[in-house]
């Protein structure tokens, strides 16, 4: 077994301008002419595909349409009517199976038209303009609501209230308002602190406050907010990590995938980031292509994502494991964690087993040894119920359920985001439940 004295965990593997130049925008944006030429691409379908497969619903060909006859500002009212964070999402969407899988130029072509890039244009012509908040608030209708989590779907719900006139409160645990836009997406799919300028963007509307440092089930209870205002919105994310299960789990260099992403992005000098120079990833999602890309660029010199199933079974896209690959991340399949290596309660490595598909998920009895000065895992989040014992919140599989309107099983009580059952944990999905939960809530108040 590998010696402790030989892991190779340092910071400042790179030089300075090499940390600025790795974390820079992944996409540069379009400029006007360039949005303008990308616009002129688009067919403006009847009955658009890539509006049907947008789960906010944006009208996808008429903001487009409004870019190419020079109006980015009114495409970007068109993307807010729908998405209050078509800025945010226009940087994290997986486009590629959303919206721009579908458009026509991509069946026809295999080159859709590129949407995402699009919609950054006309949000970030919009913002950077500085106007007036394009959104104005109803008359006060003398109704409070109180939402959990200042994540995408409470932001969103907040916003839809709030323009309906209600006064809202949000009740954030963290110190910094955003959810996973802020704390659990890869540096650099958003630059420059944008997740914290939408988030001011937002607020702008009036009637929002938020308080941070709250807790739910520590320092506030479902129960509590019930009698002090009309309505409680819950959107509190998947707040706990899925452990590895294996001996070593907590040994030094075995690491949370998601707290480190944070740790990264809360960061404002990235070379004081220890990084090994070798690392292992397990984990097939979103999070361990984040995290693995971003140990890449931090100067790690073997990155490898083990994965138990195949390529096909990842719930990263393909452009997502293309984007890894491509910055030197090796990828590989069939393999499950089977035992930790460690030496003086530190990992040296890790011994996986070969896995097949034979109707159901088996080892194979065959193993495989990676030298690992880090093991990143990256296996899912889960949700934390234990808030929610007592308060009449039905659960499915750990999850929230809730209705077509995102009304939980408790009277008074709305949820969605990652914390509900049954849907898929995107930032435009839970933007899309805040805004309906809105609507449903002002609707039962209003009578």
């Amino acid at each position: 077994m590998a010696k402790a004295k030989s892991r190779d965990i340092r910071q400042g593997r790179l030089d300075p301008a090499q940390y600025l130049e790795n974390f820079s925008d992944l996409h540069a944006p379009l400029g006007q002419h360039e949005a303008t030429v990308e616009a002129d691409r688009c067919y403006f379908c009847y009955d658009a595909p890539c509006m049907n497969a947008c789960p906010t619903a944006i009208d996808i060909p008429l903001f487009i349409r409004q870019i190419s006859t020079g109006n980015p500002k009114g495409a970007a009212q068109t993307i807010l009517d729908q998405n209050i964070m078509g800025g945010m999402c226009a940087r994290v969407c997986p486009t590629e199976t959303l919206c721009e899988e579908v458009c026509v130029r991509e069946v026809a072509e295999g080159k859709p038209v590129r949407i995402g890039l699009l919609q950054r244009f006309a949000t970030d012509t919009l913002l950077a303009a500085n106007p007036a908040h394009p959104f104005k608030r109803a008359p006060a209708t003398g109704k409070r609501v109180a939402v959990i989590g200042a994540g995408p779907a409470g932001l969103s719900c907040a916003h839809r209230l709030a323009m309906h006139g209600h006064e809202v409160t949000i009740y954030e645990a963290r110190a910094k308002s955003g959810g996973l836009n802020e704390h659990g997406i890869a540096a650099y799919k958003s630059t420059d602190d944008f997740a914290a300028r939408e988030v001011a963007f937002i607020l702008d509307i009036g009637g929002i406050t938020i308080a941070q440092g709250q807790a739910l089930g520590k320092d506030i209870s479902i129960d509590q907010l019930s009698s002090e205002f009309d309505a409680v919105f819950v959107g509190m994310g998947l707040p706990g990590v899925h452990a590895l299960g294996l001996q070593g789990d907590h040994a030094d260099g075995c690491i949370d995938a998601v707290e480190y992403i944070e740790t990264l992005r809360q960061s404002d000098d990235k070379s004081n980031l220890p990084v090994g120079r070798n690392v292992v990833v397990i984990g097939g999602g979103m999070t361990a292509i984040d995290v693995a890309t971003q140990v890449k660029l931090l100067g790690a010199e073997n990155v490898t994502i083990c994965y138990r199933r195949g390529p096909e079974q990842m719930n990263a896209s393909d452009y997502e494991q293309e984007v890894a690959q491509t910055h030197g991340v090796a990828i590989r399949h069939w393999l499950q964690p089977r035992k930790i290596l460690t030496d003086a309660n530190a990992v040296t490595g890790i011994e996986l087993e070969y896995t097949a598909q034979n109707g159901t998920l088996t080892g194979t009895g065959e193993a495989l040894t990676l030298a690992a000065d880090q093991i990143f895992k990256a296996i899912g989040q889960s949700f934390d119920a234990g808030p929610l014992e007592g308060t009449g919140i039905d659960l499915d599989q750990g999850r929230i359920i809730v209705d077509e309107n995102q009304k939980t099983s408790r009277d008074g009580v709305w949820a969605g985001g990652d914390c509900i059952s049954g849907d898929e944990d995107l930032t435009v999905v839970a933007v899309e439940h805040g805004k309906l939960a809105a609507e449903d809530i002002h609707k039962t108040l209003m009578g």
